[in-house]
């Protein structure tokens, strides 16, 4: 069996959805899987596999390289306990490249084993040692600005859209739930009709408390386009502001009249973070990570909240947006890097004004002219690269809920010591619709496609169809790398074919 055989034939069955039992609600006389299966951080022999119990109980999980389970192995994970929120991750090794790997996960009870519960079953692709085709999708921002889980039109349906496409990961830049962003059961439409979401307790206010962070995610997976999405599909996820709260930064005190009794940002960043690792399938506790997935592709995640500096102070020489040390780290591990494609996961633009209030900035970008506070970080970054002459260096981001494709030119910036690169921005998945922003001509950034919204028209609902994602093909035998900017429906809006520099 071939590996795209096996992940196709995997895909139709999981459509059915009877191995993804909805979210328990009773506790029965043994364990139940809550909230499905999760993969992630697919390397070179291994992966993380994710699940959640509805009590105190040793994660189990079966795998083998066929749908039958025929040679399988069972690995002993850890134990999901109430510190956890009943939640467990495990790393798996050992893994077989380039195959796809069937996977059983279930829970045994802690305090009676032999109480199993009913197993759920995952797949995903393994990374390959040799070169071969690519697949893999990007997005952000996952029930936002008041669009949530809307059952009556469907539910998070761009995750459907993605799964069918049979992608080997899906990189989501931030905005993974909008701890921030309260739901309310009905919003009405302009056409005199209502988005009526489903609404959980920790929905109803902003997260403050871990049990409400915790529940924001949570909340998602409810969704059964979700749950099959993540049984089929690892995913590599990122932070960004709303897991925790909108355009934070770790130095914060919110004002009085903000509707948080905890004004001290730090605080609810630390409990945001543990949410945020918990429920997410992270192969460890960085979110600033390397990920090498095969001779073609090295992914690099950037962590750009944890240690920036204040949004109102942005143009300060010393102010920080990926902190020195991570901007070492990522400048090393670039220059070091074999691989034909060096893929940058970040989770806003590099050259779009993000404002934060009247005088503060929320991005990287603060105002036309040469590098300024947080833009020299970047421009240390980008004259490294050319110096060191790293090709073949691409970015992709959500944040500002449209899509576009970026190509930064050296010859048309205020700072032209770099070499040329593209830029590729896609969301929202489940959340409003936004845009355009403003571009910064720091670093010479070209708008070469874009779709947003028509004009005047912010915010609109899932069900306007401005939903996004974006998809990266890398040819086998050639490395050539094809990125595409598809809609909701999964129509393809832009494409472009880039040939790798030797």
């Amino acid at each position: 069996m071939t590996a795209a055989f096996g992940r196709r034939r995997f895909l139709k069955a999981a459509a059915g959805l009877a191995l993804l039992p909805g979210p328990a609600i009773a506790r029965s006389g043994r364990p139940l899987i809550t909230h499905g299966v999760q993969s992630g951080d697919v390397g070179l022999g291994q992966a993380l596999l994710w699940s959640r119990s509805d009590r105190a109980a040793q994660l189990l999980v079966e795998w083998a390289t066929t749908e039958s389970f025929r040679d399988s192995k069972l690995v002993i994970g850890p134990a999901a306990l109430a510190e956890s929120d009943f939640t467990a991750r495990l790393k798996l090794g050992g893994l077989p490249a380039g195959q796809r790997i069937f996977y059983r996960a279930s829970f045994r009870d802690l305090g009676d084993s032999s109480a199993i519960s009913e197993p759920v079953v995952g797949s995903f692709a393994s990374a390959p040692s040799e070169k071969r085709d690519l697949s893999f999708l990007w997005s952000a921002d996952t029930a936002g600005q008041g669009w949530g889980i809307n059952e009556e039109w469907g539910g998070m349906r761009t995750y459907e859209t993605m799964r069918g496409l049979a992608p080997d990961f899906f990189v989501h830049c931030g905005d993974t739930v909008y701890a921030d962003g309260p739901l309310k059961p009905e919003v009405p439409l302009p056409d005199g009709t209502f988005w009526r979401n489903l609404v959980t307790p920790e929905k109803t206010k902003v997260a403050e408390t871990l049990d409400a962070f915790r529940g924001n995610h949570r909340y998602n997976l409810l969704d059964r386009n979700v749950l099959a999405f993540n049984a089929a599909v690892p995913t590599v996820a990122l932070w960004s502001d709303h897991e925790v709260l909108d355009n934070w930064y770790p130095a914060e005190r919110l004002a009085a009249e903000a509707p948080y009794a905890e004004k001290q940002v730090a605080r609810l960043a630390a409990r945001g973070r543990q949410a945020f690792l918990e429920y997410l399938p992270i192969a460890g506790d960085s979110i600033q990570r390397r990920i090498a997935y095969g001779p073609h592709l090295d992914l690099f995640v950037v962590d750009t909240r944890s240690l920036r500096g204040p949004n109102d102070a942005p143009l300060l020489a010393e102010d920080a947006f990926f902190g020195q040390t991570q901007l070492h780290w990522l400048l090393e591990r670039l220059k070091a890097s074999r691989a034909t494609w060096k893929v940058i996961a970040a989770d806003q633009p590099i050259g779009l004004l993000v404002r934060d209030g009247e005088a503060g900035w929320d991005g990287l970008a603060n105002g036309d002219g040469p590098p300024r506070g947080r833009e020299r970080e970047m421009a240390r970054l980008l004259q490294g690269l050319r110096d060191a002459r790293v090709g073949n260096v691409v970015w992709l981001c959500g944040d500002v809920h449209y899509t576009a494709a970026h190509y930064y030119d050296p010859a048309k910036a205020r700072f032209p010591d770099f070499a040329p690169f593209w830029e590729f921005v896609s969301g929202p998945l489940n959340a409003g619709t936004f845009g355009p922003s403003t571009l910064d001509d720091t670093f010479g950034p070209q708008v070469v496609f874009a779709k947003t919204p028509p004009q005047g028209q912010w915010n609109l609902p899932p069900s306007a169809g401005l939903q996004f994602f974006g998809q990266v093909r890398i040819e086998g035998t050639s490395g050539v790398m094809t990125v595409t900017l598809r809609d909701l429906s999964g129509a393809a809006l832009w494409s472009t074919e880039l040939v790798p520099e030797r």
